[in-house]
């Protein structure tokens, strides 16, 4: 159907995110607004809104509809769109030809890949589309809060009532500050970098590209120490470390561990890591995933916090940020249809992980030890 001038018509479902503590939702009233007016429809799971400050009657103003059940709206939308990638139940509820619109970080998740290749949907992630340039345009605002937060965090375990070494990072005068390790100078690590100069740390950024170590020494005027990623350099800044901020991204796969156990053995008791990277793997060998239940636990004494979903617990900031990044893709993949949208911008078509059973990002396809089949 081409309602309005020659526009396709689509039906939009926004799932109420079931991912523990995940308070963000997929679309403000405001998108919803934008898209109804566009002449899409849009079903809105009853509360889905309500974890980041939306009513259903925002929605219903704006002129969505709110549907009763999870099951009613994947029976009659087309388009979902989630702020996470979906849990195994509610794999079962993707048909052939659902078009799904989220954050995937398939290579970190076997059994999710595995369903949703069944399901013979097509997949595109936030996380691995392209803007000119090469850059992240839908995941840049997730990778700037959660590298913000990564420091907040960090400080508060530091805390002896926390388990931490009772380190102040920003000291005090006659008192050495804290000292803070941030693995990497992409948008997180640099988001990291300008939390912790703020506080007053000590901040040493090791990263592989020196031109953007080049970028935040210029930024910073010295305030910080910047070091090309090396084995033994990495090793001595994380030995030394207070908090140590794993922010290493390789888009669609999985990340490098550079930081190894023995690594970790010889940190001090009480030091802390926040794994920014876990939702790819992460970058430290002793890495798994947490929840916001249970975030943290033990190696060594060493903390370790590694939950993949920090931006969800700062829903507010996070879902209007979220829309701002996701809604001129999503304004064209409903009005254009997938097929015509992903042909006309080689960037959108890099964000197509799965189509057809077929896995379409070369670096979920490796991570898994599954066939490869190019998009176009």
């Amino acid at each position: 159907m081409y309602p309005k001038g020659g526009e396709a018509h689509m039906v939009i479902g926004v799932p109420k995110e079931i991912k523990d503590h995940e308070y963000r939702v997929s679309l403000t009233p405001d998108g919803a607004a934008t898209l109804c007016q566009r002449g899409h429809d849009v079903l809105v799971e009853a509360s889905a809104g309500m974890g980041s400050g939306f009513g259903d009657d925002e929605y219903r103003k704006a002129g969505a509809t709110i549907a009763d059940s999870k099951v009613e709206l994947f029976e009659q939308a087309e388009l979902i769109l989630k702020v996470k990638e979906p849990l195994v139940q509610e794999c079962m509820l993707f048909r052939p030809g659902h078009l799904l619109f989220t954050y995937l970080h398939l290579a970190a998740v076997p059994d999710v890949t595995k369903e949703l290749l069944s399901r013979k949907i097509t997949a595109i992630a936030y996380e691995t589309t392209e803007a000119k340039g090469g850059s992240l345009p839908m995941l840049k605002p997730m990778s700037e809060i959660a590298g913000r937060m990564s420091i907040q965090i960090g400080a508060r375990y530091l805390e002896k009532i926390h388990g931490g070494r009772g380190v102040l990072l920003g000291g005090v005068p006659g008192v050495e500050p804290g000292r803070v390790v941030v693995l990497g100078a992409g948008v997180v690590g640099a988001a990291a970098v300008r939390m912790a100069v703020g506080l007053g740390a000590q901040v040493t950024v090791i990263n592989l590209d020196v031109e953007q170590l080049r970028g935040l020494d210029d930024q910073y005027h010295g305030r910080i120490v910047t070091r090309a990623a090396s084995s033994a350099v990495i090793e001595e800044a994380v030995c030394s470390a207070d908090l140590v901020i794993g922010a290493v991204l390789v888009p669609g796969a999985k990340a490098p561990k550079l930081v190894s156990r023995a690594m970790v053995s010889r940190m001090r008791p009480g030091s802390v890591i926040i794994d920014v990277s876990v939702d790819q793997g992460g970058c430290i060998e002793t890495t798994r995933p947490t929840s916001h239940s249970d975030p943290v636990y033990l190696v060594d004494g060493v903390t370790h916090y590694c939950v993949a979903n920090m931006p969800g617990i700062v829903p507010r900031t996070s879902t209007y940020a979220l829309t701002n990044a996701t809604m001129p893709y999503l304004v064209r993949l409903a009005s254009e249809g997938v097929e015509r949208a992903i042909r006309s911008d080689p960037g959108l078509a890099k964000g197509v992980n799965l189509k057809d059973g077929k896995v379409t990002h070369s670096g979920v396809a490796e991570s898994h030890g599954l066939p490869f089949t190019p998009l176009l």
